[in-house]
């Protein structure tokens, strides 16, 4: 066809945060309920504007507080997302929306939030239960997961049928070999195979298929999120879990004075595995990205506590200096 009289889809780039803060020892992400999505929660998201914003992080943070009235403190992008669940159907004639995805933390805690925008913050688990292994292996693995990967598995012939159930035991077979940095690879998989409710809202046929061998309706594995924010949700889990071993971003998220086991439940809450308490000071001690105040915690009914502070030092001192945790 002459490109004169080809019929482009319009563009539209658009900026979507998770924002993440952790309270009460849960990772936390801030969702909104956009009105013509009443039944599925989205990440906080606006167009870009070039004429009002010189940047897309400027652009991010502008409407990022207009919305939700939460301050923002780190922020990376992580991806550009224009696929799954944003996908042009024939004879559509609106807006296709390419979005930049941020990963935003804050310290900020639900009173912070403008009660009036409809935003709040979620537990990140709730949209991805079988990420969280503090309290041993999730249920959802062996009661709807494994069957289901068998089943999709069982579904291909030869080689694709190998390739599968090399894909289904690596990223969910073995508990000790949990790599818990591979969120956004556990929830396509879990996508490809038609056990996500997004993968029935999008028309996959492996839905069909799976409720057809399963003689019964899929169990719902988290909730959904509009579009493909639970990908991008999933994406900024993995790329935080992966940056807090080697950056300092933890402390972003931790008030300026902190006793170490408050430190350990929260970098626990973001890896979602439970960490041995005496290995966990011996990492911190060696790392040297705490330094004691001086000062106790009297705790109502406990043993005093210390108090630390983060030494933003370290990052004149080295390049990488970060919590190189690992699950027990």
């Amino acid at each position: 066809m002459d490109g004169q009289h080809r019929l482009s889809l319009p563009l539209e780039v658009g900026l979507t945060a998770a924002i993440v803060s952790v309270l009460d020892e849960e990772p936390m992400s801030l969702v909104v309920r956009p009105a013509e999505a009443v039944s599925e929660p989205a990440l906080p998201s606006g167009s870009f504007d070039p004429l009002k914003h010189r940047t897309f992080e400027i652009g991010l943070r502008n409407w990022v507080t207009e919305q939700t009235g939460v301050p923002l403190g780190y922020v990376e992008q992580l991806y550009t997302f224009g696929d799954r669940g944003r996908h042009a159907q024939v004879g559509d004639r609106d807006p296709h929306v390419i979005s930049v995805g941020y990963l935003a933390l804050t310290r900020a805690g639900s009173r912070d939030v403008d009660a009036a925008t409809g935003a709040r913050f979620r537990s990140w688990y709730h949209f991805f239960p079988w990420e969280d292994w503090r309290s041993g292996r999730p249920s959802q693995l062996d009661g709807i997961i494994l069957p289901g990967l068998s089943r999709w598995s069982g579904m291909a012939e030869g080689e694709e049928r190998l390739a599968r159930s090399d894909r289904a035991r690596r990223l969910f077979g073995d508990g000790a070999m949990f790599d818990d940095e591979t969120v956004l690879e556990r929830y396509e998989l879990l996508y490809d195979a038609g056990l996500v409710a997004e993968a029935q809202r999008d028309g996959r046929e492996s839905v069909l298929e799976q409720q057809a061998l399963a003689q019964a309706p899929l169990a719902p594995l988290g909730e959904s999120m509009r579009f493909d924010h639970r990908r991008i949700l999933a994406t900024a889990m993995g790329r935080l879990r992966a940056k807090m071993k080697y950056r300092p971003v933890i402390f972003e998220l931790m008030p300026e004075l902190f006793t170490l086991t408050d430190l350990q439940r929260r970098v626990e809450a973001i890896s979602g595995r439970h960490l041995h308490k005496q290995n966990f000071r011996r990492l911190v001690e060696s790392s040297a990205v705490v330094e004691p105040t001086g000062d106790m915690l009297h705790a109502t009914g406990g043993r005093p506590a210390a108090l630390f502070r983060f030494r933003r030092d370290v990052l004149q001192e080295r390049p990488s200096p970060g919590l190189r945790v690992g699950g027990r």
